[in-house]
């Protein structure tokens, strides 16, 4: 999706040498699990609403493009955001919100709290994980979460990959605030000149990240941030070959 790519002693855009990605701070959220489409379905259907998994699941890239404005970002937290994003989700799907869409919004935050509704692991995450970890001295999961992020990881089976796992909840702050980048800096040993951030906000990712000094790589599943000053891909499995080519600098 970009020309911009990352591999060490290459020249990058504006004529320096890069260096190596020594670390790879990842999202959760979008970049590693998706929602449970199959499980919102369901709750909807509990209280008379009908839509199809896979028309949400088409849906979200949408919303969560809707949802990445720098005023939305700015004057709410990740908690707040959440109730808005599962609102345009069904308003891109084309579900008029009522109560009863609240009330199933309702039972899924009430199962939320508890196991972390973000439980779906797309496709190609896994191999994609495999050669990173081969490749990439440290793996570090950098997530505005809920306070379940190690428990979801767990159950799912992806901790294994991470040397480090932040969750903004337990650390009392949240992207795109930069001292959660700083904090996982300092919890991995990392250098902010060797290391990525991969996330699906633009305005809570990549400007985040690069208020730490880091560069950053926004996964565009949808391909809607054309204009995105920053390399893009569509998922997870496109990110080791991205790593292969020439490296940008912090922007």
């Amino acid at each position: 999706m970009s020309n911009m790519s990352l591999d060490p002693g290459v020249r990058g855009v504006a004529g320096r040498v890069t260096p190596p990605v020594e670390t790879l701070f990842l999202d959760a959220g979008g970049v590693l699990v998706n929602p449970n489409w199959r499980r919102i379905s369901d709750a909807l259907a509990a209280h008379g609403v009908r839509v199809a998994p896979g028309v949400l699941a088409d849906a979200e890239p949408r919303a969560k493009h809707a949802l990445d404005v720098p005023d939305l970002i700015r004057h709410g937290n990740d908690s707040q955001r959440g109730w808005t994003y599962f609102n345009l989700v069904l308003e891109h799907a084309g579900i008029a919100c009522s109560p009863e869409t609240d009330a199933a919004l309702e039972d899924l935050h009430a199962y939320h709290a508890v196991h972390n509704l973000w439980e779906l692991v797309p496709e190609g995450v896994v191999p994609a994980l495999e050669r990173l970890r081969a490749r990439v001295p440290r793996l570090v999961v950098v997530s505005n979460a809920n306070g379940r992020l190690h428990v979801v990881m767990e159950r799912l089976r992806l901790a294994r990959f991470f040397d480090v796992m932040l969750d903004s909840h337990l650390e009392g702050v949240e992207k795109p605030d930069p001292r959660l980048f700083e904090r996982a800096l300092e919890r991995a040993g990392a250098r902010r000149e060797t290391t990525l951030h991969v996330g699906d906000f633009y305005w809570i990712d990549v400007q985040g990240a690069r208020a730490a000094g880091l560069r950053a790589v926004l996964l565009d599943s949808a391909g809607l941030y054309p204009d995105a000053d920053c390399p893009r891909i569509r998922s997870l499995a496109e990110l080791p070959e991205l790593l292969g080519g020439v490296a940008g600098p912090v922007q």
